[in-house]
């Protein structure tokens, strides 16, 4: 390439697929353009369908708006918007799309034809362009709102082509992005095929609850925990997982701001340290949580597809969420329920206080009134060469869809049902039935039909780390003497961290001086601290203190705590007496997370009467 000849001017055919590239990277960014088009046209209904991973067809029809007919062709030029007039309109938009460059970057990529008619227009404008340029513009019938068929996209970029995926794993993106405008958007219908068949259909009916039954079903469902905050600068609402909901990445954080799907590390980072506690390292929760802020406390308006939001006061925001998602978790029963035999997600399952005959029943029902539907969308326009015709819903594909949203939303309130009273409250203590222990390390304990299995070290370990935290918070710390002192030896780098952490050591209870050269005297340790070394505990928070890691010293001081704690716990293949085990459970009672050790492993799991009587081939039998 000539890089020292004369300067240019680019043709505009080559600046509609330049910026073309910073809008559609794949067939899933088409999607979502032409979804949030759609849904701020007001549309209650929306279908999308496609063919080949989105690489043939893109098919999005809504019952929305629609474009009045002297528009259509303004809304294919690049930076032509309805939604915002100036500049300052960009700190206030509502709106998911405002840029203006969604249809103009599809048209200059892709073969579109779009069909819209406005409530108050007699007939429809047929629209068609491909590669930028206008092919035709005429009139036909059609119901009001808008359909978009994009086809054979990147058509004349076949370098971009080449370098899409399979057409299943584009079909995968796209199925990712429709979810999660689905979240977003409860109030909306939705309804996805792909290459034919059903993939997602929503209720449209405003509950979110209903929306994550259907997409991540019944197992995933009924461990929901709701979410409800309010404060001066943002509320939120939503659901998080219970902590038995995790996995090994973060595929299950979905986070809205104003509606629009985000990537936030402030509001991952909020979310995960308030579950911490609750799950394993490196185990990442579920989430659905949309966020709406006060004007101008949040800009969306720093990324070309709007993914990424900036905050304006970023540590109030971490504090917020991270507070309500810890007080969430603390306020509810967390004991895992022991299966023998794990349910397939989204079969007829057994719930607890429900007849299974009910439940499969209506399970029946909702799948019959899903293949009766099937073939149609909320409403379809079809199309070829020599004709365009269209047909609304009859009023019995309204009652049927009518019927389908009925019935989610009743089997998704089985999922709401109340629960027993939880085992470790001081209502139920009074009726526990301590069995014994096994294997010198689990306590079993029998409460409502329920079989508890308790892990003495965790629990104990937990026990202590709540009580070492709590007077920690309080200023309440204890010194346990030691005589003679403990002498240490420290390397440069230890000392000068020593210096920095002086007032924060004599906090914890440590009582250290200078003994002469790189020696140190300690003749204090935190009090209640049993069987541990106190030349190993002190060095090893010596060690982490100097390692330089990008951690404040509290969260330094509250990771070896733990580690502390675990070390200071009664061991397993330890026996316990009766008294001993009383005692345990009724310190647990005390806690706000009774239900997981410091470092996210369980302290205790269940199972149920009917798990063993299914195991003994027992149901059924009286």
């Amino acid at each position: 390439m000539d890089i020292t000849g004369s300067i240019r001017e680019l043709s505009q055919e080559t600046i509609d697929k330049i910026a073309a590239g910073e809008v559609v990277e794949r067939p899933a960014s088409v999607v979502k353009e032409l979804v949030e088009n759609a849904i701020d046209a007001g549309a209650s209904a929306i279908t999308i369908e496609i063919r080949d991973g989105g690489t043939s067809l893109i098919r999005v029809t809504d019952n929305g708006a629609g474009i009045a007919a002297e528009d259509v062709p303004k809304a294919f030029l690049r930076h032509a918007t309805s939604k915002i007039t100036t500049a300052e309109d960009l700190l206030s938009v509502s709106s998911l799309g405002f840029r203006g460059e969604a249809l103009s970057s599809i048209a200059a990529v892709a073969k579109v034809e779009m069909i819209t008619k406005r409530a108050d227009e007699l007939i429809a404008t047929h629209y068609v362009i491909e590669g930028a340029k206008e092919i035709s513009c005429d009139e036909l019938g059609a119901p009001d709102g808008t359909s978009v068929f994009v086809r054979s996209l990147f058509f004349n970029t076949p370098a971009r082509r080449k370098f899409l995926k399979s057409p299943v794993t584009e079909g995968n993106y796209i199925s990712e992005i429709v979810d999660r405008l689905a979240l977003s958007n409860p109030f909306v219908s939705f309804r996805f095929l792909n290459s034919g068949t059903e993939k997602l259909l929503t209720a449209g009916n405003g509950k979110l609850f209903d929306v994550i039954y259907e997409i991540y079903g019944k197992q995933i469902t009924k461990e929901l925990i709701p979410i409800s905050a309010k404060n001066s600068i943002f509320s939120m609402e939503g659901f998080i997982g219970a902590p038995v909901i995790h996995r090994g990445n973060r595929a299950f954080e979905s986070f809205f701001v104003g509606g629009r799907h985000v990537k936030s590390r402030i509001l991952q980072s909020a979310l995960e340290d308030g579950f911490e506690g609750f799950v394993m390292a490196h185990q990442y929760p579920f989430c659905v949580l949309n966020l709406n802020f006060e004007d101008e406390t949040c800009d969306v308006n720093v990324h070309p597809t709007k993914q990424d939001v900036r905050f304006f006061d970023e540590k109030r925001v971490y504090e917020e969420v991270s507070a309500v998602v810890k007080e969430a978790l603390n306020n509810r029963q967390d004991i895992a329920e022991e299966v023998f035999d794990k349910p397939v997600e989204k079969a007829a399952p057994v719930t607890k206080g429900a007849e299974p005959f009910e439940e499969s029943r209506l399970l029946s029902m909702k799948q019959e009134i899903l293949k009766s539907i099937e073939s149609d969308s909320v409403y379809s326009v079809m199309y070829d060469k020599e004709q365009v015709s269209a047909r609304r819903n009859s009023e019995d594909k309204t009652d049927r869809v009518d019927a389908y949203a009925a019935l989610t939303q009743k089997l998704a309130q089985k999922e709401q049902e109340p629960k027993q009273l939880e085992f470790l409250s001081s209502e139920a203590y009074k009726d526990h039935r301590i069995i014994g222990q096994v294997f010198g390390t689990y306590w079993i304990v029998e409460y409502d039909g329920q079989m508890y299995i308790i892990d003495q070290h965790a629990a104990h370990e937990k026990v202590l780390y709540e009580e070492f935290m709590e007077r920690l918070k309080e200023k309440e710390m204890t010194s346990q003497m030691i005589s003679p002192p403990v002498i240490v030896t420290l390397s440069f780098v230890e000392e000068e961290a020593l210096r920095r952490h002086d007032d924060k050591l004599k906090e914890l209870g440590f009582g250290v001086s200078h003994f002469g050269g790189k020696e140190y005297a300690i003749d204090a340790v935190p009090g209640n601290l049993y069987n541990i070394d106190p030349k190993e505990l002190f060095m090893d928070i010596m060690a982490m203190l100097a390692s330089g890691r990008k951690m404040d010293t509290d969260e330094l001081i509250k990771e070896r705590i733990a580690s502390m704690s675990c070390k200071a716990a009664v061991k397993g293949n330890s026996r316990l007496s009766l008294n001993e085990v009383e005692a345990l459970i009724k310190q647990l009672l005390k806690l706000d997370n009774p239900y997981h050790c410091p470092h996210g492993r369980p302290t205790i799991i269940s199972m149920s009467k009917y798990e063993l009587d299914k195991k003994f081939k027992r149901t059924g039998i009286g």
